[in-house]
């Protein structure tokens, strides 16, 4: 740009920044205005969290629009979450005060009202979830024109968070429909803190259009970080997948992918030293405490209480997470933010997003999360206002009983800790986003949307709009047809007499739910009540009499309404059990691959607490004793063995199939089981252990059809809406998208 950028902006802008106090623009927000006042091309920021990106997004937009106002919503923010959009919504109210460009927010909590009148006027910034997109899409399919027909910027929150998802295609699905409606081509914008290939986020951006991305190279000086590992021996079961479930693995035919497994369902004693070490470095402090589920965010939330209780401290403590009733989790945000007071909040990932939380002293992690992107994201959740960013990492793992083969003495968790700060400190590494070929439920979902919105479509037609859509690329004319013959038959599609199709009475019960709108699974839970006031919700209520924790808090059932779906309760002292299902994540081979580099240094890292660094050195001592640094495959006895393959989620679930279904005529497996990614059982006829070993060592030599690892009745059912597309294709997509042979073969041949 010929003058600064700040000369560039809204005159009422400029005085927004000085009276804010800003000293300067940050390179971010410099780099946004270049490319936004001074070309037509999309535009992805990748910057740290705090980093001003939202600012450098809406400030040069907002300038645009204040410069030539446009006759519709002239900007559409898509945002991953609810908190997410009502967080921004404050802030673009407080930034837009005396300009003429009202901001909307409309989601599932928005009040009827609100949405009313952006329809009555429909003007200015529409905060929105895809969710609630898809809805107007469907159901003010005859408004949107004048609804969107002037869009000139979509703004794609978080990007990381929407991209290798069937959410992600979705929003894709749902710009190019938009597209059909507006008199120009919007120019794009995406915001992300944690990305590991920006080519990749460059071509999800730009899918469907014809503009080319540009991504500012961004400088500026590297976060200061603060690190601490520690380790505890906890009792009753911890774990996540432990002892019980391997035992219940052992000598039977088990799919040893185990990321769907039960959560805890019971909380420890509060007095136990695991809680106790969280109460102390959390309190009296503005604290996250991250869990991988929803039943921890619980346990350790209410066990926390229970501490403070009987020590007669204040309750400063709050859950966050989906199942949360709004007021509650709107009250635990108003608590974060609030400088002068201390708080303690447990949360899954719906605050592991950019909502501003305040003077955030630290960041406390239970377990190991799935990725590296992930920690980055969590991590960025402090170290806001120029101070460090602070995360305590807590692992844990059942108290041995002495009894335990092999594989339970490894304390995976913390060895996944370990692997992926490393991962990221030695290599700023961060896990590359595989991209999808066969999404059918998406497909599924898009091709009843379509014909909800618009009614009858001939075949051609209604192919013509949806195999367009640029998630289905790679998705032929003939499945499209095995696809809609399907539905036919199931009469979630109903040919007319003109030839014509439209939606069947079965997929009016599916198409006409609220739920239909979301293409991630939801299981239907039931609302919890104490009197009038709403608690959130649970998948599966216990009987009257029985107790369960919710929102931190032990409440006891006193009847349950089956017809409307709720649980009246009271509160109650004392234990009480959790009721959720939860699922694992995808881990990436690189940190299954630096977890057995830890196990095998003899590095004693800096932010390794004592409990921690004890616990490594038995694992060391144990691994090299046992011999694993000499062989990825171990024996176990009685014919068993236990092969360590140092592979992701994917690829071990690609040598578990191939291992079970090929392994049985050749070398004589019974069964396989195991904990994924971490290890994989065998159990074999007779003592073969050394032939299974060369003849695993083999697999890159050899021909593997995909198909072959696939049961020839099996027709994995993994998405929302799998289950009404036909077995034939769910074989194909599970082949293509959930194997991976190549990278099975690249690193077995390296295999001792």
């Amino acid at each position: 740009m010929t003058t600064h950028p700040f000369h560039r902006l809204a005159p009422f802008i400029q005085n927004y920044i000085y009276t804010h106090g800003w000293t300067e623009m940050r390179a971010v927000q410099v780099e946004a205005c270049g490319v936004i006042f001074d070309t037509n091309a999309h535009l992805l920021l990748a910057a740290g969290t705090a980093s001003g990106k939202t600012e450098a997004a809406f400030l040069p937009v907002i300038t645009l629009l204040h410069e030539a106002l446009p006759t519709t919503v002239g900007v559409l923010y898509i945002g991953p979450t609810k908190a997410l959009i009502n967080d921004q919504f404050l802030r673009l109210g407080d930034l837009l005060k005396e300009a003429d460009i009202p901001v909307w927010h409309w989601h599932g909590d928005v009040s009827q009202g609100h949405k009313t009148k952006l329809l009555k006027r429909p003007s200015g910034i529409l905060q929105i979830t895809p969710e609630s997109l898809e809805s107007l899409l469907i159901n003010k399919s005859g408004e949107l024109v004048r609804l969107f027909g002037d869009l000139r910027f979509i703004i794609i929150d978080e990007i990381h968070v929407f991209m290798g998802s069937d959410r992600g295609r979705q929003v894709l699905c749902q710009l190019m429909r938009l597209a059909r409606f507006g008199r120009t081509e919007p120019r794009r914008i995406g915001l992300s803190a944690t990305l590991g290939d920006y080519s990749l986020a460059e071509t999800w951006l730009q899918s469907g259009t014809k503009s080319n991305v540009i991504t500012p190279k961004i400088e500026g000086g590297q976060q200061k970080i603060r690190l601490s590992v520690e380790h505890f021996f906890t009792e009753p079961q911890k774990n996540l997948a432990g002892r019980e479930g391997y035992e219940k693995s052992k000598g039977s035919v088990v799919q040893a992918d185990q990321s769907e497994s039960a959560e805890k369902k019971s909380i420890k004693p509060s007095g136990s030293p695991y809680y106790r070490y969280i109460f102390e470095v959390s309190k009296a402090r503005k604290c996250l405490i991250f869990a991988n589920n929803r039943s921890e965010t619980e346990s350790v939330i209410a066990s926390l209480r229970q501490i403070a209780e009987a020590e007669g401290l204040p309750d400063i403590y709050h859950v966050h997470h989906g199942s949360i009733a709004t007021p509650l989790r709107e009250a635990a945000e108003i608590a974060m933010r609030e400088s002068m007071s201390p708080a303690v909040i447990a949360a899954t990932v719906t605050l592991e997003l950019g909502i501003d939380i305040g003077k955030l002293e630290r960041i406390i992690q239970l377990d190991a999360p799935h990725s590296v992107s992930s920690f980055l994201q969590r991590l960025g959740r402090s170290g806001r206002r120029g101070n460090p960013s602070e995360m305590w990492f807590v692992c844990s793992e059942e108290t041995p009983t002495g009894k335990e083969l092999l594989p339970l003495q490894i304390p995976w968790h913390l060895l996944q800790c370990i692997a992926i700060i490393q991962l990221y400190i030695e290599e700023r590494f961060i896990e590359r986003i595989q991209p999808v070929k066969y999404p059918f439920s998406l497909l599924y979902h898009q091709t009843m949307s379509t014909l909800a919105s618009t009614g009858e479509l001939s075949p051609a037609a209604l192919a013509q709009r949806v195999l367009t859509l640029p998630p289905f690329q790679h998705i032929s004319r003939d499945d499209f047809r095995d696809l809609l013959l399907h539905l036919v038959e199931i009469d979630h599609i109903q040919k007319t007499d003109e030839r014509g199709l439209i939606i069947g009475l079965a997929g009016e019960t599916v198409v006409r739910n609220f739920r239909f709108y979301a293409v991630f699974p939801d299981n239907e839970e039931y609302s919890v009540r104490e009197e009038s006031r709403e608690i959130g919700s649970i998948t599966m209520p216990p009987p009257p009499g029985e107790r369960f924790i919710l929102a931190g808090k032990s409440w006891e059932v006193l009847d349950i309404d089956l017809k409307r779906k709720t649980v009246f309760v009271k509160p109650v002292k004392g234990k009480a059990n959790i009721h959720w299902h939860g699922s694992g994540g995808i881990i990436c081979t690189r940190v299954l691959k630096r977890m057995r580099q830890i196990l095998f240094e003899d590095i004693e890292y800096s932010y390794l607490q004592k409990r921690a660094l004890e616990r490594i050195s038995s694992a060391r001592k144990l691994a090299r004793s046992a011999g694993l640094d000499q062989s990825n495959i171990l024996p176990l006895g009685q014919n068993t063995c236990c092969v360590f393959p140092w592979l992701g989620t994917i690829a071990y679930r690609t040598i578990e199939r191939w291992i079970r279904y090929a392994g049985k005529e050749v070398v004589g497996i019974i069964s396989t089981g195991g904990i994924s990614p971490y290890f994989l059982t065998v159990q074999l006829r007779r003592p073969a252990i050394e032939e299974l070993r060369q003849w695993i060592i083999s697999v890159h030599d050899d021909e593997i059809d995909e198909e072959h690892l696939v049961g020839e009745t099996e027709a994995p059912q993994l998405q929302k809406y799998d289950e009404f597309v036909p077995s034939g294709l769910l074989r194909k997509a599970f082949t293509a998208d959930c194997l991976d042979i190549e990278e099975m073969k690249s690193e077995v041949s390296k295999w001792h």
